[in-house]
């Protein structure tokens, strides 16, 4: 018995060619979901990292400001600590000419080797911002030029670089000491 002229259908061949055919167009579907997947991963993990330096370096520079602040003109100095990772400030919040240490002294310290910028105002130093590859401050005097000595700083640079992996995001900004 023939095929007749009027019967319609798919070989075998014809049916395992198509199958192939699709199975290649899914892969590639499959393939262009994952990158689509993860260039949304990575973009929210940058977005997050530039979205934490921000705030910590907004932080930072809040509480810089405020030192050496001192109503009573007691002497205090606005920095006791002056380092490329770690400084720490002092300023009178409540008016009393005596320095609390669990509010009025304030240090910001960078741990290079679990990449965390920590603050520490009398309870431990608690995390601040995860993912720090670097912590840059600079100190100048009245001149603009670099000093290392902490009585003399009268602003800072501060820079930090973040984020998961590379590209890492850098927040940088230049602080006054206001009083």
């Amino acid at each position: 018995m023939g095929v007749h002229p009027r019967e319609s259908g798919f070989t075998l061949a014809e049916l395992l060619v198509a199958m192939a055919l699709a199975g290649l167009l899914m892969s590639g579907l499959v393939l262009l979901l994952d990158a689509a997947q993860r260039a949304t991963t990575a973009g929210r993990a940058r977005v997050e990292a530039q979205q934490g330096a921000r705030w910590a370096l907004d932080r930072m520079v809040r509480e810089l400001r405020e030192a050496g602040y001192d109503p009573q003109r007691s002497g205090l100095a606005a920095l006791e600590i002056a380092e490329p990772q770690r400084v720490r400030l002092v300023r009178d919040l409540n008016d009393n000419g005596l320095v609390d240490p669990t509010q009025e002294r304030v240090t910001y310290l960078w741990d290079g080797a679990a990449r965390i910028l920590r603050r520490e105002a009398g309870g431990g130093a608690q995390p601040l911002i995860n993912d720090v590859h670097a912590v840059e401050i600079a100190y100048f005097d009245t001149a603009g030029a670099p000093t290392a000595d902490p009585g003399r700083v009268r602003s800072l640079r501060v820079r930090l670089e973040v984020g998961a992996r590379p590209p890492r995001t850098v927040v940088e900004t230049r602080v006054a000491l206001r009083n």
